[in-house]
């Protein structure tokens, strides 16, 4: 491979980093096409970017971030790797856990970057990463506990009311 197509590759691998803030390393060797297909199609719905990569261009990508933090998952840069990048920190992992809970063997988490939380190492972390809200998942728990509040006060206010009402 020629120089000119390495710098290519790595411009367009730090790009994609520089883009989408967190990413997942994953095996999807083996899949068949149909399931290849499939996995693609399911990446394009949740807006995640899945890309085949060679390690060592996503090694160097990722060591030229100069992130530390961002640097620990690449002991998990070994075999087969698809990075699934995303904006939404928790939308790879639920794929991942749908696709094992519908028997497909394939993807495979390996590790992943999340920008807000660091990096985690291996398939153990699935079940974390799952649980990890969202930025959306938050803004909409903040607002239901902010009218819970503010109708809880407002009752308050009804009940003190009525109370001075009937004092009168």
């Amino acid at each position: 491979m020629r120089k000119e197509v390495k710098v290519q590759i790595l411009e367009s691998i730090s790009a994609q980093l520089q883009e989408y803030p967190n990413f997942y390393i994953v095996d999807i060797a083996g899949l068949n096409a149909e399931q290849t297909s499939k996995l693609r199609r399911e990446c394009f719905e949740r807006n995640i970017i899945l890309s085949v990569v060679k390690n060592t261009f996503f090694h160097k990508a990722v060591l030229a971030t100069g992130n530390e933090d961002m640097a620990a998952i690449c002991p998990a840069l070994e075999g087969p790797t698809a990075i699934m990048y995303t904006t939404v920190a928790n939308a790879p992992a639920k794929l991942i856990k749908k696709c094992q809970d519908a028997d497909m063997p394939k993807p495979v988490l390996k590790a992943a970057y999340l920008v807000e939380s660091g990096a985690y190492l291996g398939a153990e972390h699935l079940n974390t990463l799952v649980n990890i809200k969202s930025r959306e998942e938050m803004i909409a728990d903040i607002v239901l506990m902010l009218q819970q509040a503010a109708g809880q006060k407002i009752a308050g206010l009804l009940k003190t009311i009525e109370e001075k009402k009937s004092e009168e």
